[in-house]
C-alpha cells in the first residue's frame, strides 16, 4: 500500500479579504470576501468630493474586480444606512447579477428611495429584510449573523461570519453608547460569545482610535440641546446630518416638552424622516410643519431642522446664511445651532457658514464650545472593549484613515491580550487568511470612479488636473487662421485683465512660428507644436504664469 506524502495532497483554499473601498479612507465602504469559488460582498458606500476634485458630485468605488468575477457572487449584506455604506449601490448593483441583498428594514427602506430615484423598480434588485441575531446563508462557504451595535443612525449592524477556515467578527461602524435614544445597545454579550467560540479576525472602527476615553452618549447632547433652545426667545435654525435618526426624535421630543412646533426643511431631511416613519424608527407628537404652514405661529414656537450641516451652499443653511431661500430670511433674535462636526475637507465651507451667520446678527451655537453632536463612532476605551470581548487572533483595523487605523494597532497592543498579528490594509489589498496565515498576498483594482453630473467615470484624474491648473492660472485659447492671410486670435479667460499690448506680443509669436513653419512646408500637427511651444515659453517669461494654451489652426 502507497502511503500518501503530504505535499501531494491539495491545498485547502485560504479566505480572501478583499477591501475595495473603506480601507484607508473615510468614505466609499466596500469589502468582498471570496473563499475557493464563491464571493460575498459588504456595503456598497460614496465618497464626497476634496476640495481640489473640482466639478465632482460624488466617489463611488472602483468595482473592476467584481465585474470580472461576477459569476462567483453569492450575496450581499449591508451594515447600515448611511452614505458612506449604500450611496453607491445604484451605481454598482445594476452592473452585476441579481444576487440576494440583505439588510435591516431602515437600512432598506433608504436603499429603496435611492434605487427609486434611479428608476430601479423595487424587483429588480433582491432586497430581503433582516432582524438583528438573524444568520443569513451565502453560498455555500459563507452564513453572516447581524449583531446590534449603536451608532448614529437606527437598525445598524456588525456581523459575525462563519467561514471554513474559521470566524470573523466585523463589527461596522459603531459607539458603545449606554443611553442610545432608542434604549436599544451594542450586543456586548454576542461578541463576547464569539470570543469564546473563537474569533480568527476581528475587523473594527477605527475612526476614533485617536481619541482618549468615551465617545459622548446621544442622551447627553439632548440634553445639552434642550438646555439651549429653552433659553432661545426667538426662531431656532437647527442643523445635522438628514441621517441621524436617533437626535431628530430627540429634537422632535424636546420641541414637544418645549411649545415649539418643527418645519423639516431640506429635501433629504425630508427623506430620512419619511423612511424612518414608515419603518418605525420615528415617531412625532405632532405632524412636521413646512415653510408655507407657519401662518400666525410666534417665532418662540417654531424649531426649524434643516439640511447644511457640512455647509453645502444649495443647502437650506447655506441659502438662509446668504439671502438665497425663497420664503424663509435669518433675522436678529434667531438662533442657529450646529449639531454636527465638519467631515474633514468642509471646514473651510463649515466655517464659512458660521462667519456670515454672525455678520447677519444671529446668535450661533456649535462645537466644540457649546456640546450639541457627538461622534456615531466609538473612542479609544469602547474599541478597547471590543479587542477585549473578541479576543481575535489576527486584527485588521478599518474605516479610517491611515493614522486611525495605525493608532488602533497600537491601541491592541497595549491590551491584556493583543492580537497575535495587526495590518494595516490598504483598498485593493488581498488579505489572505488562513488559520496559520494572515498576510497581504497580492492587490487587485481600487480606487473611485468620479460621478460629474450624468457622466460616470468619464472624468480622470488628468481632467481634475486640468481643471485645478485652469482655476490658478487660467486659461488662454490660440486661434490661428492660415489663409488667405495667416493671423491668430487670442482669448483668455482668469489669466489677466484685458492688456492689448500682451495679446499684440502673444499674437506676434505665435505669427512668427507659423510663419516659419510653413516656410520649412511642416505639418500643420507640428505648426501647432511649434506655436504652442513658442507662446508658453514667451508667456511664461513675460508673466511668470502657466496658464492652460489652447492652440488651434484652421487651414
Amino acid at each position: 500500500m502507497t502511503q500518501s506524502n503530504p505535499a501531494d495532497q491539495p491545498a485547502k483554499p485560504s479566505l480572501e479579504v478583499i477591501p475595495l473601498g473603506g480601507m484607508g479612507e473615510i468614505g466609499k465602504n466596500i469589502t468582498a470576501y471570496r473563499y475557493g469559488d464563491e464571493i460575498m460582498v459588504v456595503d456598497g458606500g460614496l465618497a464626497f468630493p476634496k476640495a481640489h476634485q473640482m466639478g465632482v458630485d460624488l466617489i463611488v468605488p472602483r468595482i473592476d474586480y467584481l465585474l470580472e468575477h461576477a459569476d462567483k457572487i453569492r450575496g450581499w449584506i449591508l451594515t447600515h444606512g448611511h452614505e458612506d455604506h449604500i450611496g453607491g449601490l445604484p451605481y454598482i448593483l445594476p452592473r452585476l447579477p441579481r444576487v440576494p441583498v440583505y439588510g435591516a428594514a431602515l437600512t432598506l427602506g433608504l436603499v429603496r428611495e435611492k434605487l427609486s430615484e434611479f428608476g430601479l423598480k423595487d424587483g429588480e434588485i433582491d432586497l430581503r429584510e433582516v432582524q438583528m441575531g438573524d444568520v443569513v446563508k451565502l453560498g455555500t462557504h459563507f452564513s453572516a449573523e447581524f449583531i446590534r451595535m449603536t451608532h448614529s443612525i437606527p437598525d445598524n449592524a456588525g456581523y459575525i461570519l462563519k467561514t471554513p477556515v474559521g470566524q470573523v467578527l466585523h463589527t461596522g461602524d459603531f459607539k458603545l453608547d449606554e443611553h442610545p435614544s432608542d434604549g436599544l445597545t451594542s450586543d456586548l454579550a454576542r461578541i463576547e460569545q464569539a470570543g469564546k467560540e473563537g474569533v480568527l479576525l476581528l475587523i473594527s472602527d477605527s475612526t476614533n482610535a485617536e481619541r482618549p476615553g468615551r465617545t459622548a452618549s446621544e442622551r447627553d447632547i439632548a440634553e445639552n440641546l434642550e438646555e439651549v433652545i429653552k433659553n432661545c426667545r426667538g426662531r431656532v435654525f437647527l442643523t445635522t446630518f438628514a441621517s441621524q435618526v436617533h437626535r431628530i426624535q430627540n429634537l422632535l421630543n424636546i420641541a414637544h416638552r418645549q411649545g415649539r412646533r418643527v418645519v423639516m426643511e431640506g429635501r433629504s431631511m425630508l427623506k430620512y424622516a419619511q423612511v424612518a416613519q414608515a419603518t418605525g424608527h420615528m415617531q412625532a407628537p405632532e405632524p412636521f410643519l413646512t415653510s408655507d404652514d407657519v401662518g400666525e405661529l410666534q417665532d418662540q414656537q417654531l424649531l426649524f431642522v434643516c439640511t447644511g450641516s457640512q455647509g453645502q451652499p444649495m443647502a437650506v443653511l447655506g441659502r438662509l446664511a446668504f439671502g438665497n431661500h425663497a420664503k424663509i430670511a435669518l433675522r436678529r433674535g434667531d438662533t442657529v445651532i450646529l449639531s454636527s462636526n465638519p467631515i474633514p475637507g468642509n471646514e473651510d465651507a463649515v466655517n464659512l457658514i458660521i462667519n456670515r451667520l454672525y455678520e447677519l446678527g444671529v446668535d450661533v451655537i456649535y462645537p466644540p464650545a457649546y456640546r450639541v453632536h457627538a461622534s456615531g463612532h466609538g473612542s479609544q476605551e469602547e474599541l478597547a472593549t471590543v479587542l477585549n470581548l473578541a479576543r481575535p487572533k489576527y486584527f485588521l483595523p478599518w474605516h479610517g484613515e491611515p493614522r486611525h487605523q495605525i493608532n488602533h494597532a497600537k491601541l491592541a497592543q497595549t491590551l491584556p491580550r493583543p492580537p497575535k498579528r495587526t495590518l494595516i490594509a490598504k483598498n485593493g489589498d488581498i488579505v489572505t487568511l488562513g488559520q496559520d496565515e494572515f498576510r497581504v498576498s497580492g492587490t487587485v483594482p481600487a480606487g473611485g470612479v468620479y460621478v460629474d453630473g450624468l457622466g460616470v467615470g468619464d472624468v480622470g484624474d488628468d481632467v481634475l488636473l486640468d481643471r485645478v491648473n485652469m482655476s490658478q492660472e487660467g486659461i488662454l485659447i490660440m486661434n490661428a487662421v492660415l489663409h488667405p492671410t495667416p493671423h491668430v486670435e487670442v482669448v483668455t479667460r482668469g489669466f489677466v485683465r484685458p492688456n492689448r499690448e500682451l495679446d499684440h506680443q502673444i499674437r506676434r509669436v505665435a505669427l512668427e512660428s507659423i510663419e516659419q513653419g510653413l516656410r520649412e512646408k511642416k505639418r500643420l500637427e507640428d505648426v501647432r507644436d511649434d506655436m504652442y511651444g513658442a507662446v508658453r515659453r514667451f508667456v511664461r517669461k513675460a508673466t511668470g504664469r502657466n496658464p492652460v494654451l489652447i492652440p488651434m489652426i484652421v487651414d
